[in-house]
Protein backbone atom coordinates (compact mmCIF):
# COMPACT_ATOMS: atom_id res chain seq x y z
CA UNK A 1 0.00 0.00 0.00
CA UNK A 2 2.83 2.37 0.86
CA UNK A 3 4.49 1.61 -2.47
CA UNK A 4 1.26 2.53 -4.32
CA UNK A 5 0.99 5.81 -2.43
CA UNK A 6 4.62 6.67 -3.16
CA UNK A 7 4.16 5.80 -6.81
CA UNK A 8 1.05 7.98 -7.04
CA UNK A 9 2.79 10.86 -5.27
CA UNK A 10 5.81 10.59 -7.57
CA UNK A 11 3.53 10.64 -10.62
CA UNK A 12 1.75 13.75 -9.37
CA UNK A 13 5.02 15.52 -8.60
CA UNK A 14 6.40 14.73 -12.04
CA UNK A 15 3.16 15.70 -13.80
CA UNK A 16 2.64 18.98 -11.91
CA UNK A 17 4.73 21.14 -14.28
CA UNK A 18 2.92 19.68 -17.27
CA UNK A 19 -0.48 20.26 -15.70
CA UNK A 20 0.45 23.80 -14.71
CA UNK A 21 1.67 24.51 -18.24
CA UNK A 22 -1.53 23.12 -19.73
CA UNK A 23 -3.65 25.22 -17.39
CA UNK A 24 -1.64 28.33 -18.22
CA UNK A 25 -1.82 27.64 -21.95
CA UNK A 26 -5.56 27.06 -21.79
CA UNK A 27 -6.14 30.55 -20.34
CA UNK A 28 -5.20 32.60 -23.39
CA UNK A 29 -7.63 35.38 -22.49
CA UNK A 30 -5.57 36.10 -19.39
CA UNK A 31 -2.07 35.38 -20.72
CA UNK A 32 0.46 37.51 -18.85
CA UNK A 33 3.85 36.38 -20.08
CA UNK A 34 5.30 36.50 -23.57
CA UNK A 35 5.81 32.74 -23.83
CA UNK A 36 2.14 32.11 -23.13
CA UNK A 37 1.06 34.86 -25.52
CA UNK A 38 3.29 33.33 -28.21
CA UNK A 39 1.78 29.91 -27.55
CA UNK A 40 -1.76 31.30 -27.74
CA UNK A 41 -0.99 33.16 -30.96
CA UNK A 42 0.34 29.90 -32.38
CA UNK A 43 -2.85 28.07 -31.46
CA UNK A 44 -4.94 30.77 -33.12
CA UNK A 45 -2.86 30.51 -36.27
CA UNK A 46 -3.07 26.70 -36.31
CA UNK A 47 -6.86 26.88 -36.06
CA UNK A 48 -7.11 29.45 -38.86
CA UNK A 49 -4.69 27.49 -41.05
CA UNK A 50 -6.65 24.29 -40.52
CA UNK A 51 -9.89 25.97 -41.63
CA UNK A 52 -8.14 27.47 -44.65
CA UNK A 53 -6.75 24.08 -45.67
CA UNK A 54 -10.20 22.51 -45.37
CA UNK A 55 -11.69 25.17 -47.65
CA UNK A 56 -8.75 24.80 -50.06
CA UNK A 57 -9.38 21.06 -50.30
CA UNK A 58 -13.08 21.68 -50.99
CA UNK A 59 -12.15 24.02 -53.83
CA UNK A 60 -9.68 21.50 -55.22
CA UNK A 61 -12.42 18.87 -55.16
CA UNK A 62 -14.63 21.09 -57.29
CA UNK A 63 -11.82 21.23 -59.85
CA UNK A 64 -11.45 17.45 -60.04
CA UNK A 65 -12.20 17.49 -63.79
CA UNK A 66 -10.47 20.80 -64.55
CA UNK A 67 -6.70 20.40 -64.34
CA UNK A 68 -5.99 23.88 -65.71
CA UNK A 69 -8.10 25.65 -63.05
CA UNK A 70 -6.69 23.39 -60.35
CA UNK A 71 -3.15 24.39 -61.39
CA UNK A 72 -4.13 28.07 -61.28
CA UNK A 73 -5.48 27.55 -57.75
CA UNK A 74 -2.30 25.81 -56.61
CA UNK A 75 -0.10 28.52 -58.16
CA UNK A 76 -2.21 31.29 -56.62
CA UNK A 77 -2.15 29.68 -53.19
CA UNK A 78 1.60 29.17 -53.26
CA UNK A 79 2.09 32.80 -54.25
CA UNK A 80 -0.36 33.91 -51.56
CA UNK A 81 1.49 31.94 -48.85
CA UNK A 82 4.74 33.59 -49.95
CA UNK A 83 3.07 37.00 -49.84
CA UNK A 84 1.53 36.35 -46.42
CA UNK A 85 4.79 35.24 -44.88
CA UNK A 86 6.80 38.11 -46.41
CA UNK A 87 4.17 40.69 -45.46
CA UNK A 88 4.12 39.47 -41.88
CA UNK A 89 7.90 39.54 -41.60
CA UNK A 90 7.72 43.12 -42.86
CA UNK A 91 5.03 44.01 -40.33
CA UNK A 92 7.14 42.48 -37.56
CA UNK A 93 10.02 44.78 -38.43
CA UNK A 94 13.72 43.99 -38.59
CA UNK A 95 14.21 40.82 -36.57
CA UNK A 96 17.36 42.15 -34.87
CA UNK A 97 15.39 45.12 -33.50
CA UNK A 98 12.05 43.46 -32.75
CA UNK A 99 12.67 41.83 -29.39
CA UNK A 100 10.67 39.13 -27.68
CA UNK A 101 7.33 40.27 -29.12
CA UNK A 102 8.43 39.60 -32.73
CA UNK A 103 7.15 35.99 -32.98
CA UNK A 104 3.73 36.98 -31.66
CA UNK A 105 3.42 39.98 -34.00
CA UNK A 106 4.34 37.84 -37.01
CA UNK A 107 2.02 35.02 -35.96
CA UNK A 108 -0.90 37.39 -35.32
CA UNK A 109 -0.36 38.89 -38.77
CA UNK A 110 -0.30 35.42 -40.34
CA UNK A 111 -3.54 34.57 -38.53
CA UNK A 112 -5.23 37.75 -39.71
CA UNK A 113 -4.22 37.29 -43.34
CA UNK A 114 -5.13 33.60 -43.21
CA UNK A 115 -8.60 34.46 -41.90
CA UNK A 116 -8.98 37.00 -44.73
CA UNK A 117 -7.99 34.35 -47.28
CA UNK A 118 -10.47 31.96 -45.69
CA UNK A 119 -13.23 34.53 -46.25
CA UNK A 120 -12.23 34.67 -49.91
CA UNK A 121 -12.38 30.87 -50.17
CA UNK A 122 -15.73 30.73 -48.40
CA UNK A 123 -17.03 33.28 -50.88
CA UNK A 124 -15.78 31.14 -53.76
CA UNK A 125 -17.49 28.09 -52.28
CA UNK A 126 -20.81 29.90 -51.91
CA UNK A 127 -21.11 31.86 -55.15
CA UNK A 128 -24.57 32.15 -56.61
CA UNK A 129 -25.16 30.09 -59.74
CA UNK A 130 -24.00 31.99 -62.82
CA UNK A 131 -21.83 34.51 -60.95
CA UNK A 132 -19.25 35.56 -63.53
CA UNK A 133 -16.70 36.77 -60.95
CA UNK A 134 -16.56 33.40 -59.22
CA UNK A 135 -13.63 31.20 -60.25
CA UNK A 136 -14.99 28.08 -58.49
CA UNK A 137 -17.84 26.02 -59.92
CA UNK A 138 -20.85 25.36 -57.71
CA UNK A 139 -21.06 22.06 -55.87
CA UNK A 140 -22.80 19.26 -57.69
Amino acid sequence: MMRLMLSTLATLVLAAPLLAGAARAADCANAQDQATMDQCAGKDFDAADKKLNEAYKQIQTRFKNDAASKKLLVDAQRAWVGFRDSECKFQGGPIDMAGSVYPMVVTNCRTSLTNNRLKDFQGYLNCPEGELNCPVPTAQ
